[in-house]
C-alpha cells in the first residue's frame, strides 16, 4: 500500500480485518493537513461510519457546516444543504484531517496493517505474471518489498501510476490550486461554507475543526497563472482573498491572520488515468483520477474507491483472475456519469453568462436547487442531474 490517507488507511484496514498481510507506506512522518479533503458532504460520513470508525471519534473530528453558498461574480447567492432539512441531523462537514488520517491510520494498525511513516517509494515494478517489486527508502536506507498487489493511494503524483504508465493529462484543462488555512476567531459558531466564484478564479472557505478556516482557490484564468508566477503564492492568494466579499456571518478579523500553515499549490490541478487497475496493481483515491471538484466530493469517492478495492484485492488473492479488472469496471460504472455531471459543471463555470444564468435559477427554484445539492454530494444518483425534466428546468431560456 503506498500513500496513507484516508483511502490508503481504509483498504489497509479492510484487508487486515480479513487476514491479508498489509504493509502501508507513507512519506510523511505524521499526517497533515492536506490540501483538499476537508469539506464535505453527509455521504463522506456514512462511508466512515460503514469502516467502523467511532461515531464519537466522528464528532471530534468533523465541524457541521450548515450549508455551502455558491457566489456568483454578478452577485447571484443559492445555497447547497446536501439534503439536511435544518435539524443538522445530517450536515455537510469540515474535517480535521491530520486528526482524521492519525484516526484510520491507527483504526488500519489495530486490524493488523503494518504502518511505515516517514518512508518513500522509489521505484515500483509490476507485471509480467510476477511480484511486484518496490524499493522503499528511510532513515538514509533503501530496501527491497516485494507484494503480490500494490494498491496506489498516494494522490495526485502517484509514482504508482507513474511507473505502470496510465497517467493522462487533466480534461480541464491547465488551472492551479492553492490551499492553507487561517485561525477562526469564532471556532464554535455554526456557519456555512462558501464557494465565490470570480472571473478565472474560484475560492472555496470552509469552517473546519481544529479551529482553522479552510481557504482553497483554483486559478483557471491565464492572468491569475501569470501573476502566481510574477508575485508568487502568497501575493496571489491575498488578492484573491481581498476579491472575495465579506459575508454577513463571517468572525471580525480572520482575513488577517497569520495563516497557521504554508501555502500548499497543486499543478496541474487535476488528472486522469487509463485504467484503474492492472497486472498486480490498481490506483485508488486521487490516484485513480482527479477531476478538481467544485463542491466538495472528492473525499468520498475516495473512501468509496478503498472499499470496492478492498474487496477486489481480496477476491483476487483468493484465486479470482477478473477482480482487479472488476474493479476497474465498479468505479466507472459508479462515477462516469458523475463525472460527466461535473465536467458540464466545470463547462458552465468558464462561461460567465452561463453560469450567472444557472445560478439565478437555482436560487429562485427550491427543488431544482435540492436535486443539485444532492447529486453533487453523492446522495442520489447522478442521472437525476442529466433527467431532461431538469435540464429544462435548469436551462431552458
Amino acid at each position: 500500500m503506498v500513500g496513507g490517507g484516508p483511502a490508503g488507511a481504509v483498504v489497509a484496514a479492510l484487508l487486515a480485518r480479513v487476514g491479508r498481510e498489509v504493509v502501508l507506506v507513507e512519506r510523511w512522518p505524521v499526517p497533515r493537513w492536506r490540501a483538499g479533503g476537508v469539506f464535505t458532504s453527509p455521504a463522506t460520513m456514512a462511508v466512515l461510519r460503514r469502516v467502523r470508525l467511532e461515531d464519537g471519534l466522528l464528532r471530534t473530528l468533523a465541524r457541521p457546516i450548515p450549508g455551502l453558498r455558491v457566489e456568483t461574480p454578478g452577485g447571484t447567492s443559492f445555497r447547497l444543504t446536501y439534503g439536511d432539512d435544518g435539524s443538522l441531523a445530517a450536515p455537510a462537514v469540515g474535517l480535521d484531517r491530520p486528526a482524521l488520517d492519525a484516526a484510520l491510520l491507527r483504526m488500519a494498525e489495530r486490524a493488523g496493517a503494518e504502518i511505515r511513516m516517514a518512508t518513500t517509494v522509489r521505484r515500483v515494478t509490476v507485471g509480467d505474471g510476477r511480484a511486484a517489486e518496490l524499493t522503499l527508502a528511510g532513515h538514509e536506507t533503501e530496501e527491497p518489498l516485494r507484494a503480490r498487489v500494490v494498491i496506489g493511494a498516494d494522490g495526485l503524483r502517484s509514482v504508482v501510476a507513474r511507473s505502470v504508465g496510465v497517467v493522462r493529462d487533466a480534461p480541464l484543462g491547465p488551472r492551479v490550486g492553492l490551499t492553507y488555512h487561517l485561525r477562526d476567531p469564532e471556532p464554535e459558531t455554526l456557519r456555512d461554507g462558501r464557494m465565490v466564484v470570480l472571473h478565472g478564479a474560484y475560492c472555496g472557505l470552509a469552517p473546519v475543526a481544529g479551529g482553522r478556516i479552510n481557504v482553497g482557490i483554483v486559478l483557471a484564468g491565464a492572468d491569475w497563472r501569470r501573476e502566481l508566477s510574477e508575485r508568487g503564492a502568497a501575493a496571489v492568494a491575498s488578492r484573491v482573498l481581498t476579491n472575495v466579499p465579506v459575508a454577513s456571518d463571517e468572525p471580525h478579523g480572520w482575513r488577517d491572520g497569520e495563516p497557521c500553515d504554508e501555502i500548499a499549490g497543486a499543478a496541474p490541478l487535476g488528472h486522469r488515468v487509463a485504467r484503474r487497475a492492472g497486472d498486480g496493481w490498481l490506483l485508488i483515491g486521487d490516484a485513480a483520477g482527479f477531476l478538481d471538484p467544485f463542491t466538495g466530493e472528492g473525499l468520498h469517492r475516495a473512501l468509496v474507491s478503498a472499499e470496492l478495492a478492498a474487496a477486489a484485492v481480496d477476491a483476487h488473492l483468493r484465486g479470482d483472475q477478473a477482480a482487479l479488472r472488476q474493479y476497474d469496471r465498479a468505479m466507472t460504472q459508479r462515477f462516469a456519469t458523475k463525472d460527466f455531471v461535473s465536467r458540464v459543471v466545470q463547462a458552465i463555470l468558464a462561461r460567465p453568462a452561463a453560469f450567472e444564468h444557472v445560478a439565478t435559477r437555482l436560487a429562485r427554484r427550491d427543488r431544482l436547487r435540492e436535486t443539485m445539492g444532492l447529486v453533487m454530494g453523492d446522495l442520489v444518483p447522478a442521472s437525476r442531474a442529466l433527467d431532461p425534466r431538469f435540464l429544462v428546468a435548469l436551462f431552458a431560456p
